[in-house]
């Protein structure tokens, strides 16, 4: 059966203005045991003023562990995305956050494909996607670090197009980060079928609800969305998530995906709730 552990996106203190630490300590004072930091490279402004929660690769890997142990807190995931489609971004990119993720002894990293040029076709967009994971897997394989490619473009949009990119090399530290919510927005298909289909490659879950005002105005107009609402105030069928993820045999987490902090307080409450004896209690 599988077991879960719950963590918190970063994200989830954007709109408030906060950086890292201030994030870090909220997150604690929540009630969470593991966040999924969003790193950057180079030096960002609003991250530097402490405006944003955006992590600097330049910075020391233990810093963010410093800043961590200091509220009681682990990382449990790496927000890396690259654009997979811009191997001169991403190999750099995915290679630092997957030395970054190993450091901390976070077990993955999460990324996507991005935009497609307008004059890059299919074949080439996917030539391109292989370079970029091939070069960023034989880092992930020393360092034992997942690469967890998410639902979140024209091409992950569906199960299969998401399964292609996954296969486009055989590695297996190449997996899934299932998004609950860019699934269900993109509305190509039934998100729950989609997930049945790419199951046994799913290493990480972000947890992420779309409103219902969201899904009127979007569903089927985009491919994703950086945030959702609270866990269990949207259209997501969490029943029906966790039922499909119960025969796999493993620990995965569940990295909320919100755009507030009394959304964050919330979701982490419904989860605990929802999840039953699924839970990892740590």
């Amino acid at each position: 059966m599988a077991k879960f552990r719950i963590s918190l996106n970063m994200e989830y203190c954007r709109s408030a203005d906060k950086g890292f630490e201030e994030g870090v300590k909220i997150a604690s004072e929540l009630g969470y045991k593991y966040i999924e930091p969003m790193v950057h490279t180079g030096w960002g402004l609003l991250s530097e003023v402490q405006y944003f929660h955006s992590f600097s690769m330049e910075e020391d890997t233990l810093l963010m562990k410093e800043i961590c142990d200091k509220y009681g807190i682990k990382v449990s995931s790496i927000s890396g995305h690259s654009p997979l489609m811009k191997p001169e971004a991403a190999v750099s990119r995915l290679t630092r956050a997957i030395i970054f993720a190993s450091a901390l002894d976070a077990p993955f990293v999460n990324t996507d494909e991005m935009v497609k040029p307008d004059w890059m076709d299919d074949a080439f967009a996917h030539e391109a996607m292989k370079y970029s994971l091939t070069k960023a897997a034989m880092v992930a394989a020393r360092h034992k670090v997942n690469i967890c490619i998410e639902p979140h473009g024209i091409y992950t949009k569906t199960a299969e197009g998401l399964l292609k990119i996954v296969h486009l090399v055989p590695s297996p530290w190449i997996g899934v980060n299932w998004d609950t919510g860019n699934s269900y927005l993109a509305g190509e298909e039934d998100p729950y079928d989609g997930l049945t289909q790419v199951r046994d490659y799913v290493r990480h879950i972000h947890a992420k609800d779309i409103s219902m005002e969201q899904s009127t105005q979007e569903r089927g107009a985009v491919t994703g969305t950086p945030v959702g609402c609270a866990c269990g105030e949207g259209m997501v069928k969490w029943d029906k998530v966790f039922e499909i993820m119960e025969p796999v045999d493993r620990e995965i987490f569940l990295s909320v995906e919100c755009g507030k902090i009394d959304e964050a307080e919330r979701s982490l409450v419904f989860l605990e709730k929802a999840l039953g004896n699924m839970l990892i209690k740590d």
